[in-house]
């Protein structure tokens, strides 16, 4: 059975308008299935969908929507109109870097709306009809950052163990009705958003930045067969440590130190 027999014709791609989120509406084109895609910035959507068209000769819908916006759900709803949307992935999301209370309190609002809030929206009423009709797929972005606290990164980290304890619990709910969820527990990925926060090197141990492709079709492969997983082998090995080997405390240690390291943070 092809990826398309088994999910169905259209893909729905969050956060789309370059880096993972076009990778992954590539990877879903070139498995044979129309898409819509949405993002806030006009230009770099429209030029990544027509791209897509060009290349693949699916049909693909451009929505520009800014997600942290409280109707966002509402407008993509109404911009898509009888569309059924058969595979989700929610890669949207916002991050801040620096001290908690450097930044104005709207910057962590903002971050819980698009990483949170909009998209249990979203999981919600498209992932309702998928159950209905027996079949779909639903991904989730998670990250490593949310299996322990962050200094520096509170508000992102959080919100991705949000993402996964979320995934994993719709991936038991709805695996009977025929709907396979996943959440994609990322690392440090070549995009074009980390690659402009110029980031350092945190330790000699650091992995190696996954390509955006790379983690896409580890998960495309993946979902059906787990609740969640943590993409490239290197993550794997330092995300083990960071559980099995050391205390909470060290670990959240490390990984706050090396978030300092890395962004030349002074508290």
């Amino acid at each position: 059975m092809t990826f398309k027999e088994k999910y169905g014709s259209t893909a729905l791609v969050a956060g789309a308008s370059e880096g993972m989120g076009a990778a992954y509406a590539r990877a879903l084109a070139a498995r044979g299935l129309d898409l819509v895609l949405i993002a806030r910035r006009k230009e770099p959507l429209e030029a990544t969908a027509l791209q897509i068209t060009e290349q693949f000769g699916v049909k693909v819908t451009p929505v520009v929507c800014d997600l942290a916006a409280p109707d966002a759900t509402a407008q993509i709803i109404k911009a898509i109109g009888n569309t059924e949307i058969d595979f989700m992935v929610y890669n949207a999301a916002l991050s801040y870097i620096g001290p908690f209370v450097a930044t104005d309190i709207s910057t962590h609002t903002n971050i819980a709306s698009v990483n949170m809030v909009t998209q249990l929206s979203l999981v919600h009423y498209f992932g309702g009809k998928m159950v209905e009709r027996h079949r779909g797929g639903i991904v989730i972005m998670s990250s490593i950052a949310g299996f322990q606290g962050s200094g520096y990164l509170s508000a992102y980290a959080a919100t991705k163990a949000f993402n996964r304890v979320l995934a994993e619990g719709l991936w038991y709910e709805w695996r009977p009705h025929g709907v396979d969820v996943i959440a994609c527990c990322a690392g440090a990925t070549a995009t074009p958003n980390y690659i402009n926060t110029n980031p350092g090197k945190a330790s000699p141990l650091e992995p190696k930045p996954q390509l955006p492709e790379q983690v896409v079709e580890e998960c495309l492969k993946r979902i059906g067969t787990k609740p969640s997983f943590i993409s490239g082998t290197g993550n794997k090995w330092v995300s083990f440590l960071m559980q099995h080997i050391f205390s909470r405390k060290k670990a959240v240690e490390l990984i706050s130190d090396g978030m300092k390291k890395m962004y030349h943070i002074k508290d």
